[in-house]
């Protein structure tokens, strides 16, 4: 479905976010649409839903990127892929 006046009212907020993360570019600063700030809220989200599911309290260890003493918690944190595709590691890529 296309919304009538979408381009009119999407294409400025792009343009501006295109700007802003060539402009941290040029200068060495975080965008406004920072990366780590998307994955950080993202992940919360993640971790929220998956303690839900399973009942308990989760606690998270971001250096080592598992659910401390739950194996079964770290473990539906990556799924398996479908074919010849591979879920990305920190440490192998």
């Amino acid at each position: 479905m296309v919304e009538k006046d979408n381009e009119l009212n999407a294409a400025p907020a792009t343009r501006r976010h295109m700007i802003d993360f060539l402009q941290a570019i040029a200068n060495g600063t975080r965008p406004v649409a920072d990366i780590e700030e998307g994955h950080i809220s993202t992940a919360s989200c993640i971790l929220a839903n998956l303690s839900m599911d399973l009942g308990r309290p989760l606690v998270y260890d971001p250096k080592s990127r598992t659910v401390v003493n739950d194996e079964e918690a770290t473990a539906r944190l990556m799924r398996d892929y479908r074919g010849d595709w591979e879920h990305p590691h920190p440490d192998t890529v």
